[in-house]
C-alpha cells in the first residue's frame, strides 16, 4: 500500500506534499531533520493522507495535489 500525504510545518507554516510506502517512518525522517527539504520546518504535522494499491496511482495523485498548490483545491483538500 503507498500513501500521498500532506505535512504542515508547525514553525513555518509550510506545506510538504510527498508520497511513500510507510508513512510512519517518513514523517518520523521528516521530524528528524533527516530530509534536506523539511529540515527548517521541524516539527512537521500530519494533516491529510489519501491511500492506493500502487505506486503509480500514489505519484499521479502527488503530482496532482502538487498542482493544487496555494489555490482553492489545495485549501479545501486540506481542510477535510
Amino acid at each position: 500500500m503507498y500513501e500521498v500525504y500532506i505535512i504542515k510545518s508547525i514553525t513555518t507554516g509550510r506545506y510538504y506534499i510527498g508520497q511513500t510506502n510507510n508513512l510512519d517512518d517518513r514523517i518520523r525522517r521528516h521530524n528528524s531533520g533527516y530530509e534536506i527539504s523539511t529540515k527548517t520546518g521541524i516539527p512537521w504535522k500530519l494533516i491529510h493522507r489519501e491511500e492506493f494499491a500502487s505506486r503509480a496511482e500514489s505519484m499521479r495523485r502527488e503530482l496532482e495535489i502538487k498542482g493544487y498548490k496555494g489555490n482553492k483545491k489545495f485549501k479545501e483538500l486540506i481542510a477535510l
